[in-house]
């Protein structure tokens, strides 16, 4: 699976405006709510912030994966933010965050779910990958570091 099948540019915000981890996610699903992938927002925005309480999404290397399940999601859609400052999102190794990849999945969809967690997180453990996440100041400039670490 390539990244670039769900990340798509108008699905990229840079700068995130948001200060906290759930306004974030907040801000995130709204990304998803303007490109009109998703049947029912309200319920991926419950599932995405339910899954968000049980435990922090902030996995570490500067990056958080918050992601949930919906009904109203056919596929596998990824909306990606890059915080004007970095956000404290209670990470295992307590670093704040500067990329933040939501994932929405079908109910039914476990694999490439799992497939696109695995690969951004080895995005994340490229010196190179996350020097052009830092100098990112555009959501072109982030996109294209997701095309250029897929190569």
């Amino acid at each position: 699976m390539k990244l670039s099948e769900v990340i798509t540019i108008d699905l990229i915000k840079v700068p995130l405006t948001a200060e906290d981890k759930f306004a974030a996610i907040e801000e995130l699903v709204d990304v998803v709510g303007s490109a009109k992938l998703v049947g029912d927002i309200e319920s991926l925005r419950r599932a995405v912030l339910d899954r968000e309480t049980t435990r922090s999404t902030g996995i570490g290397h500067g990056l958080a994966i918050p992601h949930g399940k919906s009904p109203g999601v056919h596929r596998l859609i990824a909306a990606v933010g890059k915080p004007k400052i970095p956000i404290d999102f209670e990470s295992v190794d307590h670093k704040p965050v500067n990329l933040i990849v939501l994932l929405a999945s079908p109910m039914d969809q476990t694999g490439p779910h799992i497939q696109a967690l695995a690969r951004i997180s080895r995005f994340m453990l490229s010196p190179s990958f996350c020097s052009q996440i830092d100098r990112a100041m555009t959501a072109e400039e982030v996109y294209q570091a997701f095309l250029d670490h897929e190569k």
